[in-house]
């Protein structure tokens, strides 16, 4: 009995860090926050210095747009990489954006 009792903790944890929510998906284009962002041949994303909310969020943007100036007419790659320049909650908070609330 002692160990379906560890199972069914273990299965509870588990509930509560996914949030008891199924992720079933009818188009993987749904987690996209960027639709139709073509990736250039041999793009390789540069190595960023990662934004965690206790520096500039100005610096940080003038840094990123920096490194990725060879592609700054492509502002559908230059968000669709972002993420790479984020860690902690800022990067929890772009993830969770809704692409409605991404315009530019």
């Amino acid at each position: 009995m002692m160990e379906r009792e560890k199972f069914d903790r273990i299965e509870e944890r588990l509930r509560v860090i996914e949030g008891g929510r199924d992720y079933t998906f009818t188009d993987m284009a749904e987690l996209c926050l960027v639709p139709d962002v073509v990736i250039p041949p041999k793009f390789k994303v540069p190595d960023f210095d990662k934004y965690k909310k206790t520096t500039c969020p100005k610096n940080h943007l003038k840094m990123y747009n920096r490194k990725m100036g060879a592609y700054s007419k492509n502002e559908k790659l230059l968000m669709h990489f972002f993420q790479e320049s984020l860690t902690g909650v800022a990067v929890t908070w772009y993830t969770n954006l809704e692409p409605s609330q991404v315009r530019s």
